[in-house]
């Protein structure tokens, strides 16, 4: 039997790095993502039919656990049962602390924590009805080990993650149900661009300064590439990773050291 796979915010990035990779190791994968990014998530769906991989695609705002519920029961109702979710779908919203408004904060988690509560909720209640067990795999981030100036709502965000998915690991282990998370460090993607253009315009520095900042920082000397995430979810989703729940594997070239 093929097993199946829920990406969450897989139009671009790391969630399509990681949708890409789990396609290529066999499973039959949703890409989910919201309506806005629609004809990014449908390119990445075209790429990975034509790399022969297995896919279909979806809309659901994780904040709201009625559509991650409904994308749940699509996605069994499509491909037969569920084995795997990845609730990769985040956002970063930049402000100093003392800038950080009540909206900014709500939305940090409403996205950012509730979307994976909702998301290892509706999937587990799945897992659990088949019977055969599963990995529930979420999105942290070196900003749930450490705190960071510009980002006080989103560390936060990411350590409340962590907090759960550790709860998640207890409650669910006696099912055979997994729960873990991949906490990248800085990864060349559209959302780090965007950091840079944010904070250079608001300290008056040249464009690009604030990357060359943070890219000087990593041990290993670069940025991750999606791939460099996706390689270490393939693990957390594969049956080699049976043994391993309630853990954050780190992936930021030496940033952080556990």
């Amino acid at each position: 039997m093929t097993r199946t796979a829920i990406v969450t915010g897989s139009a671009q990035g790391i969630g399509r790095g990681i949708a890409e990779r789990l396609a290529r190791d066999g499973l039959s994968v949703t890409l989910a993502d919201l309506p806005a990014n629609k004809d990014a998530l449908a390119e990445a769906a075209r790429m990975i039919t034509k790399a022969g991989g297995t896919c279909r695609t979806a809309f659901a705002d994780v904040s709201d656990q009625s559509q991650v519920d409904a994308l749940v029961a699509d996605h069994v109702a499509a491909l037969g049962g569920l084995d795997v979710m990845v609730a990769n779908a985040g956002v970063t919203l930049i402000a100093r602390f003392m800038d950080t408004t009540p909206e900014i904060l709500n939305r940090t988690f409403d996205i950012n924590f509730k979307g994976v509560f909702h998301c290892y909720a509706a999937a587990a209640r799945q897992m659990i009805a088949q019977g055969r067990g599963g990995r529930l795999i979420a999105a942290c981030s070196i900003s749930g080990h450490k705190g960071g100036d510009w980002v006080s709502a989103y560390v936060a965000s990411k350590f409340a993650v962590r907090g759960l998915t550790q709860s998640v690991a207890l409650e669910l282990a006696p099912h055979g149900i997994t729960a873990n998370v991949y906490s990248p460090g800085m990864v060349d993607t559209p959302m780090y661009q965007e950091i840079d253009r944010m904070v250079t315009e608001r300290e008056g520095t040249p464009r690009g300064s604030q990357i060359r900042k943070m890219a000087a920082t990593i041990p290993m000397g670069r940025f991750a590439t999606p791939a460099d995430i996706a390689n270490v979810v393939s693990f957390l989703a594969s049956e080699d990773s049976a043994y391993v729940t309630g853990q954050s594997l780190v992936v930021d070239g030496g940033i952080y050291m556990n």
